[in-house]
């Protein structure tokens, strides 16, 4: 089949929340089960594209499922080309913003469209991007929440096994000594070659992030991520002028033109787009072409599964968050071989939904 044959049918969400296999702690709250939109675009030529939101909490499924009903409307009929529908949808969507919910249900059906594009071509979605299948170098992200230090150095400990070369540590505590604290003791516990990143969720004001990144320096700390107000870019730029360690930002990008600007003003030494955030596969495309004028390494934020082809296929590719959420409810679940995420080889980006699994996490 050729891909430009396929045309919009129809657009199905369906809400599930999957319990985590460890409660995820941050500085912004702790997050138990992961609340997914499950999303299927049916195509005249009986072609599906399969991708999945993170709605961060239930509530948000409904709306966004809302949004998806008015993108079905709007684009029933239509030709199945990425780019076209995102300008048509965008102009649709003008006067509400292209945010929030509203750009979350776009990105996730521009990823379905990919996923239907590359089955029609019989391809991996990483093929019909110009790669190829090969496996993406990841590190663990599952867990690793504000606790105690014997219990992080445990979870730490577990979460290194199968050959991860890194892993993420939350930090966020009442005081840069509690923060140390915890860092010394992953860090005593893991393995030299392990690298670890720490994420602050935006918890801190310019003024603290400086002292607590300064006290972290020379801590064996691989990047400290999101440690101010995500789009303060003038602050985080400020903050990577001070320290020696790494800023690492770009989760809450919105849409390519927010990175454009980040990266204008200098705000970190890495980025990490996220799938939904910044426009599905076809806004990952243009943030990566933007990393790569820039020469800055680029990672990606959850969605391990699609993030990995899209990854092999970025010029200034980084490293892959992996995070299991997703997993409990995939006909095929991913495999991982010594720390790495094993692309596919099969046609499409690799979703598939396991029926019976959807049935019991499904949403109320």
């Amino acid at each position: 089949m050729n891909r430009t044959d396929l045309t919009v049918r129809a657009v199905r969400a369906t809400g599930v929340e999957v319990p985590m296999k460890l409660p995820l702690g941050t500085s912004q709250g702790s997050i138990r089960a992961a609340p997914l939109l499950l999303i299927d675009l049916e195509t005249e030529q009986g072609v599906t594209g399969c991708a999945y939101l993170f709605c961060y909490v239930p509530a948000a499924a409904a709306g966004i499922a809302a949004m998806l009903g008015e993108i079905e409307r709007v684009a029933k009929g239509e030709r199945v080309s990425p780019a076209d529908l995102w300008a048509k949808l965008a102009r649709r969507f003008t006067l509400i913003g292209v945010q929030g919910i509203v750009r979350m249900a776009l990105a996730g059906f521009d990823v379905a469209c990919w996923d239907a594009l590359a089955k029609a071509a019989g391809k991996p979605l990483v093929s019909l991007l110009g790669g190829a299948p090969r496996t993406i170098r990841a590190y663990n992200s599952n867990g690793l929440g504000l606790m105690t230090p014997e219990k992080l150095a445990d979870e730490a400990e577990a979460l290194a096994a199968g050959g991860f070369a890194a892993v993420k540590l939350r930090l966020g505590y009442p005081s840069v000594e509690a923060d140390l604290a915890a860092v010394r003791a992953v860090r005593k516990r893991l393995p030299g070659r392990v690298a670890l990143p720490v994420d602050y969720n935006q918890a801190l004001s310019v003024e603290e992030a400086t002292r607590r990144g300064r006290a972290l320096d020379g801590e064996g700390v691989y990047w400290i991520e999101e440690p101010i107000r995500h789009d303060d870019y003038r602050g985080c730029a400020r903050i990577a002028r001070e320290l020696s360690t790494p800023v690492q930002i770009g989760e809450n990008f919105s849409l390519p033109h927010s990175m454009e600007e980040a990266l204008a003003a200098g705000a970190s030494d890495f980025v990490m787009p996220d799938l939904e955030r910044i426009g599905g596969v076809t806004g990952w495309l243009r943030a990566a072409a933007l990393a790569a004028g820039a020469g800055i390494e680029m990672s990606s934020h959850l969605f391990p599964e699609v993030s990995a082809h899209l990854l092999a296929v970025t010029p200034t590719c980084h490293w892959l968050e992996y995070v299991d959420w997703a997993t409990p409810v995939l006909a095929q679940p991913f495999e991982l071989a010594d720390g790495h995420l094993v692309i596919p080889d099969r046609p499409g980006n690799g979703l598939a939904w396991d029926a019976d699994a959807v049935k019991r996490y499904r949403m109320s």
